[in-house]
């Protein structure tokens, strides 16, 4: 940190992602600070802080993952212990921020919980919140707060140059609305862009059949933020593949499993599948074909920038 740094910072790791939070402090040299967290028979939570935070400028870490609810509480709970404390500022690093795929209302009476979310960490006297790689744009306009927007584009665009991937490529969005993400990568790798036209992507049922693009021959790299089912990465792997693709890779930020993810992934149309470590991948998902890209150093130097007060687009 530089000398002239007023306050003195430190991370509290909670249950989520406690490894990607001691990559983080080892990046950016700030301390793990030392706390309790229990959770009582009925579900109830309860944080103790063990160790004087006064004047300091906390950090803390927190996917809201699964379990979605417990990780969200504690967040909230330890939000409001570290206020009691009369410390400094409340800064929240969330590497996957949960309950984002509701952005707008897309039929009467349903919720906004991505809005609702931010409202949360709002009233509960956040002071900045620092996100990776946000399911959509527009949840930064949710946050009257300060918000750090950490993009993996440059992480995920190394890889796949240093791993030669991106010879003879192409880059894919899944469907209509990750064009833009697979953009910048394309733009990256000085790349061309196809689109799978999936017109109905949160469909069990639906298959695409179409590619705008042309891919025949060429290595196809599907760009995405989430995999949860890996169902949408295996009908777009198989639609690549009948358009004549030559190989086909994922390269997506959350690996956000569920159940059904194992038998999806484990298509024979996807050659590697590459994620980060914004969640922590339970052993039975880990097959041969996945590799796992740590976001510590990205999110360590970010926070080492904000304590500075110094821009982080130095970063992207």
């Amino acid at each position: 940190m530089s000398s002239n740094t007023k306050h003195k910072p430190i991370i509290f790791a909670l249950n989520s992602n406690k490894p990607l939070a001691e990559k983080i402090s080892a990046t950016s040299g700030m301390p793990l600070g030392k706390s309790t967290i229990n959770h009582f028979s009925d579900g109830e939570i309860k944080i103790s802080i063990d160790e004087s935070i006064r004047g300091d400028d906390v950090y803390i870490v927190q996917s809201i993952t699964n379990p979605a609810n417990d990780n969200l509480m504690e967040l909230l709970i330890m939000i409001d212990a570290v206020r009691r404390t009369s410390s400094h500022s409340i800064n929240v690093v969330i590497p996957y921020y949960g309950y984002s795929r509701s952005t707008k209302k897309t039929e009467a009476r349903a919720p906004i919980t991505a809005k609702l979310i931010a409202s949360f960490l709002q009233n509960s006297a956040a002071d900045r919140v620092i996100a990776l790689d946000l399911h959509a744009a527009q949840i930064q306009g949710f946050f009257d707060i300060p918000l750090d927007h950490l993009r993996t584009d440059r992480l995920m665009s190394e890889y796949l140059h240093e791993e030669h991937l991106d010879d003879n490529a192409v880059v894919v969005a899944p469907d209509h609305n990750g064009v833009a993400r697979a953009r910048n990568i394309a733009d990256r790798l000085d790349l061309p862009l196809a689109i799978v036209d999936n017109r109905d992507p949160e469909s069990n049922t639906y298959v695409p059949k179409e590619i705008i693009g042309d891919v025949k021959g060429k290595n196809a790299i599907i760009i995405d933020d989430m995999i949860v089912t890996g169902r949408k990465m295996k009908v777009s792997a198989d639609v690549l593949k009948s358009a004549g693709a030559k190989n086909v890779y994922a390269a997506v930020t959350h690996p956000v499993f569920s159940d059904s993810v194992l038998e999806n992934l484990s298509d024979d149309n996807l050659a590697r599948i590459i994620v980060t470590d914004s969640i922590v991948i339970p052993k039975k998902f880990k097959l041969d074909k996945l590799t796992v890209l740590s976001v510590g150093k990205l999110i360590g130097e970010a926070l080492k920038l904000i304590q500075n007060d110094e821009s982080t687009h130095v970063l992207f």
